[in-house]
């Protein structure tokens, strides 16, 4: 925990309060894109690379590829989501599609489960989390405690 605390101090805060529907959301992507670049230098001079990620123009509708290392094993996953109407004031669902139905940690559709501890952690920091934010504060914490146990249990397995 201390790790990841260590990185998200680093990590600037969003200073554009926009969402999808605003004026100034392309601002909002912009600021997104300098503070998730900042996030993955970050992780690379920790020497923990796990994600890579791009969106559409609008910066509606982003897809990319996140993985997690066990027992010197990689697993890569597909990660997707889509800014809802209400960012920033609402957290984005990030999505895992092939971990559906794997864990009951999880929402329909590969959504990871984020409500009890990251929900509020966004809500009292909104609108200066961003997409940086609910990756080291929910992705990496979430694969973290998951995938581990899912590898143990047999259910996801190396191809």
């Amino acid at each position: 925990m201390e790790g990841i605390k260590s990185i998200v101090e680093k990590i600037p805060l969003c200073k554009v309060n926009a969402g999808p529907r605003d004026e100034k959301w392309l601002d909002r992507v912009k600021e997104e894109y300098l503070i998730l670049i900042k996030y993955i230098e970050l992780n690379k001079q920790q020497d923990n690379d796990w994600i890579k990620i791009a969106s559409d123009k609008e910066g509606k509708v982003w897809k990319g590829k996140c993985w997690y290392i066990h027992n010197l094993v990689r697993y890569d996953f597909d990660l997707e989501f889509e800014i809802p109407a209400t960012y920033p004031a609402s957290p984005i669902e990030l999505c895992l599609p092939e971990l559906d139905g794997k864990t009951h940690k999880m929402y329909r559709g590969g959504k990871i489960c984020l409500d009890i501890h990251f929900a509020p952690l966004w809500a009292k920091n909104s609108p200066k989390f961003g997409i940086a934010h609910a990756l080291a504060l929910g992705l990496g914490p979430w694969l973290a405690a998951e995938i581990p146990v899912l590898i143990d249990q047999g259910v996801i397995k190396k191809n």
